[in-house]
């Protein structure tokens, strides 16, 4: 499988890496300290404007920049996830290829496929004979 080449994925070894570092321990009991500092250093300070600016700009950059190396992470999740999801329907016989992709539909269209798909698993439950389930999940959960 080919690798992205090193201009198009610098963006992505950065927010991987910024993604695996933020996910630490060590980062959040660093950032703990940091507002422990910031608190015990408020007497020194009288408490003034600028010592409450320092934690509220530092924290609105952070959380604001942290927004975007999330988003990018996830899309990437997800973006994997689907192709696994693709392989997956493609490879399996019964499965209906029509589904890959579908992703790319309007939230309209997917919520009447799955309409669709929970009216024909109600009707394969009834074909079975076996006792109507309670909730979508009880039928999700004991379907084999």
């Amino acid at each position: 499988m080919a690798r992205p080449n090193s201009k198009s994925s610098w963006f992505t070894r950065f927010a991987n890496g910024a993604s695996r570092t933020t996910g630490k321990p060590v980062t959040f009991v660093l950032a703990l300290l940091v507002v422990v500092v910031w608190g015990v250093t408020g007497p020194i300070f009288d408490y003034s404007d600028t010592w409450q600016l320092i934690i509220n700009t530092g924290t609105t950059i952070v959380t604001f920049l942290i927004v975007f190396l999330i988003q990018n992470s996830q899309n990437r999740d997800a973006a994997a996830m689907q192709a696994k999801l693709d392989e997956l329907i493609r490879a399996v016989a019964e499965a209906r290829g029509q589904f890959i992709g579908i992703e790319h539909r309007t939230d309209k269209e997917i919520q009447l496929i799955r309409a669709e798909l929970e009216r024909e698993s109600e009707e394969e439950e009834l074909a079975s004979g076996k006792p109507p389930s309670d909730t979508y999940l009880d039928r999700l959960i004991s379907r084999r």
